[in-house]
C-alpha cells in the first residue's frame, strides 16, 4: 500500500512518530531542503498540517537520509533488525494483524535456530557437501564477527558492533559472496538470538519509521516506499516476485549451481530450491556474476548469458544496454526497480478480477498457494482489490503457477497456447474498454508514452476522438440518454457538438470534450465562443439547454475564474479525474439506476468528492 493511502487511513496519533522522524531529518538540512521548503510553504502550521500527498512527496525527497537512519540502528546488536526487516520486506507482509506478525516472528526464530544448528554441524563435518573453500569462507567471516563483538569486553566496554566494524563486515561478506541468510546465521552464532515481546518490537519499529500501527484495527502497515528502502538496506536488489520470475527461466542445472554455492539442500525440488534462494536473499548481481556460471566461464560468456536472459524475458530480440557486465546487470535491476514503483496493473482491474475468478474455478488449490507464497493471513485472497493493496499484480500471480497448470487453465478457458502462455492469458483479460476508462485522464492529457506502457496502442491523431467516445460511454453507463440521432440531426458543418444528452421534455445537456498536453486548460475565450454557438444552435431547434458541461483533463485558475464571471452560458467544468471518480463510485456504491443529474448543476468546477458522498448515501 502506498504511503499516501496509509497516511489517509490513520489518525494523527498513529502518524505522530513518523512525522517526528521526517521533522528531525528536515531540521538537519537534507540535500533537497529547497524542494522540501517549497512544499512546506503551502502551510503556515508546519509539517503536521499538510496533507498526506505532500508528506509522501517530502518523504520521497528525504529517502536517502531516512535509509541512513535505519542503517545506523544495525549497530545495536540486540535489535534483531535484520530478522525483522527480512519479515516485513517480503512480498505480502506490508499489511498484517499484529498477532500474525508475532506468529511470523516466532516461526522465523525457530527456523533460524534450526538453520544455525544445521550449519554448525555442516562446517564441522568433514564429509559434508560443503567445499573446502566455502568452509574456509564461513570460518573467516565467523572469526571476524566474533572479534568485532567480543573485543569490547576486553576493553571493558558494552558488547556491540560499531559502524566501522559493521562496514568492514559488510564488505567482507560481499567479497566472500555470502548471501544475507548466510551472514545472518553466522552473526547469530556469535550473538545469541533472544525472543522479544511483540509489543516492544512493534513500538521499536514504529519509532524508527519502519512501520505504522493502528491499535484500533490491530493492524501493522509498511508503506511500499519503505519496503523498497528496507530491501536495499538488506542487499535485496529486486522484489522477491521478480527474483522468482527470473529464476523460473533458468534450467534445473543452473538452479543446482546456485544452490550448491549457497549451501542449499540438493535433495529439494527445483521449485523449493528457488524458494530457498529467494528466502536466503541471494542477490541478482551475485547470481549473474558468479553463482549461475561454472568456474571456467569467461566474461564474454557471462555477458552473453545476461543478454539472452533479457531477450527471453522480453520475448523478443530486444538488446540489453551496457558495455560491461556490471552495467548490464545494473540495467536489469533498474528495469525491475521501475516496475516495482510503477502503479500500472498491466490489464484492467476488472480484467484482473475476472482472471482471478476463473483461475479459482479451474485451479481450486491456487488460493492456498498464493496465501503461502505471500504469507497472507486472510482466508480468501483471490481478489484484485485485496491483492493490489499488497502490490501483487496479475503477472505476479501467474508466475507462481506451474507450466502444467497454466496449460490446464488455458485449455479450460479457450486461451491460445501458441507462443508465451502467460502473455496470452494477460492479453485475454486485458478488457480493452475498462483499460481505456482507467487511462481516461492519460488520454485527456495526450500522454502517448504512458498509454503505450499501459498496453494501449493508439495514434496521437486519434486521442481527441477517443476521449470524446469514452466521455460519451461514461455518461451512457451513468444512465443518461445520449441522443446520437438528434446530435447528428442538428449539427452543422460549422458547429458540431460532441455529446448531446436528452433529459426528456425537450430538455438537453450539451457536453464538449477537450484534450490538452499542457497542464491547466486555459483557452476560455475560444471555447466560450464555441459553446455559445452550440447553445444558439440548440435554441434554434427549440431545445431547452439545462446545462453545458466542458470536460477536460485540467483547468487553470484563470479559466475557472473566467467561467465564474461568464453570464451568457450555464456552464460547469468537469475534470477527467473527477468524471472517472464519479463513474467508479456510481458503479460500486450507488443505489441509483440513473445518475441524479441535478448534482451537476450546482458548481462551476464540479466537486467530485461532494457528488460521491451524495450518491453513496
Amino acid at each position: 500500500m502506498k504511503l499516501e493511502k496509509i497516511l489517509d487511513n490513520l489518525g494523527s496519533l498513529e502518524k505522530n512518530a513518523f512525522i517526528k522522524i521526517i521533522d528531525n531529518i528536515i531540521s538537519k538540512n537534507p540535500k533537497k531542503i529547497k524542494e522540501i521548503d517549497a512544499i512546506l510553504r503551502t502551510s503556515d502550521k508546519g509539517l503536521k498540517s499538510i496533507d498526506s500527498q505532500n508528506i509522501a512527496e517530502i518523504f520521497y525527497l528525504i529517502e536517502e537520509e531516512f535509509a541512513t537512519g535505519i542503517k545506523n540502528e544495525f549497530v545495536n546488536t540486540s535489535s534483531q533488525l535484520d530478522i525483522l526487516i527480512d519479515i516485513v520486506s517480503r512480498d505480502g507482509n506490508n499489511i498484517m494483524k499484529q498477532d500474525w506478525f508475532s506468529r511470523l516472528y516466532e516461526n522465523e526464530l525457530k527456523s533460524l535456530k534450526k538453520k544455525i544448528k544445521a550449519l554448525q554441524l555442516t562446517i564441522k563435518d568433514d564429509k559434508s557437501d560443503l567445499t573446502f573453500d566455502r568452509k574456509r569462507d564461513y570460518k573467516i567471516y565467523q572469526a571476524c564477527v566474533e572479534t568485532a563483538f567480543v573485543n569490547d569486553v576486553v576493553n571493558n566496554r558494552d558488547e556491540k558492533i560499531t559502524d566501522d566494524e559493521l562496514s568492514i563486515l559488510l564488505t567482507l561478506a560481499k567479497e566472500l559472496n555470502l548471501s544475507q541468510e548466510e551472514v545472518k546465521l553466522m552473526n547469530y552464532m556469535i550473538v545469541p538470538v533472544k525472543k522479544v515481546d511483540i509489543d516492544t518490537i512493534t513500538n521499536n519499529l514504529k519509532n524508527i519509521g519502519v512501520l505504522f500501527f493502528s491499535k484500533k484495527q490491530n493492524t501493522i502497515y509498511i508503506a511500499d516506499e519503505i519496503v523498497r528502502i528496507l530491501r536495499v538496506i538488506r542487499g535485496k536488489e529486486i522484489a522477491d516476485k521478480y527474483s522468482r520470475r527470473i529464476l523460473g527461466m533458468f534450467k534445473s542445472s543452473e538452479i543446482n549451481l546456485i544452490s550448491r554455492k549457497h549451501n542449499i539442500d540438493h535433495k529439494l525440488s527445483t521449485e523449493d530450491k528457488i524458494s530457498e534462494i529467494i528466502n536466503e536473499g541471494v542477490n541478482l548481481t551475485s547470481i549473474l556474476t558468479n553463482d549461475i556460471h561454472k568456474e571456467d566461464a569467461n566474461l564474454t560468456d557471462k555477458k552473453k548469458f545476461a543478454n539472452e536472459l533479457w531477450a527471453s524475458f522480453h520475448n523478443s530480440s530486444s538488446s540489453l544496454k551496457g558495455t560491461t557486465l556490471e552495467e548490464k546487470i545494473g540495467n536489469i535491476i533498474s528495469y525491475f526497480e521501475a516496475r516495482e514503483k510503477d502503479e500500472k496493473v498491466g490489464i484492467s482491474i476488472s480484467g484482473y478480477e475476472k482472471m482471478l475468478i476463473e483461475l479459482n474455478e479451474t485451479l481450486p488449490k491456487l488460493n492456498k498457494q498464493i496465501k503461502l507464497a505471500f504469507e497472507l493471513q486472510d482466508e480468501f485472497v483471490l481478489s484484485s482489490e485485496f491483492l493490489l493493496d499488497y502490490n501483487i499484480k496479475p503477472r505476479d500471480i501467474l508466475d507462481l503457477i506451474s507450466k502444467e497448470e497454466i496449460l490446464k487453465f488455458c485449455k479450460a478457458n479457450e486461451i491460445k497456447t501458441r507462443g508465451d502462455e502467460i502473455i496470452n492469458i494477460l492479453d485475454t483479460y486485458k478488457d480493452a474498454e475498462n483499460l481505456y476508462f482507467e487511462n481516461f485522464e492519460n488520454i485527456g492529457f495526450r500522454k502517448l508514452n504512458a498509454l503505450k506502457d499501459n498496453g494501449i496502442k493508439i495514434k496521437e491523431s486519434e486521442l481527441g476522438i477517443k476521449f470524446e467516445e469514452l466521455t460519451k460511454s461514461i455518461f451512457e453507463k451513468l444512465g443518461f440518454n445520449v441522443d446520437e440521432p438528434m446530435r447528428k440531426k442538428i449539427n452543422t458543418k460549422k458547429d458540431k457538438m460532441d455529446v448531446l444528452i436528452n433529459l426528456e421534455n425537450n430538455e438537453y445537456i450539451i457536453i464538449e470534450c477537450k484534450t490538452s498536453k499542457e497542464s491547466g486548460y486555459n483557452k476560455f475565450s475560444s471555447v466560450s465562443r464555441q459553446l455559445k454557438a452550440y447553445n444558439d444552435l440548440a435554441e434554434k431547434n427549440d431545445f431547452i439547454v439545462r446545462k453545458i458541461l466542458l470536460v477536460a483533463p485540467e483547468f487553470s485558475d484563470q479559466f475557472i475564474e473566467d467561467c465564474e464571471f461568464d453570464t451568457d452560458l450555464d456552464l460547469s467544468l468537469l475534470t477527467a479525474s473527477a468524471l472517472i471518480k464519479i463513474f467508479d463510485s456510481f458503479q460500486k456504491t450507488t443505489k441509483h439506476k440513473q445518475f441524479p443529474y441535478k448534482l451537476l448543476m450546482r458548481d462551476v468546477l464540479i466537486n467530485s468528492d461532494r457528488i460521491v458522498k451524495a450518491i453513496s448515501k
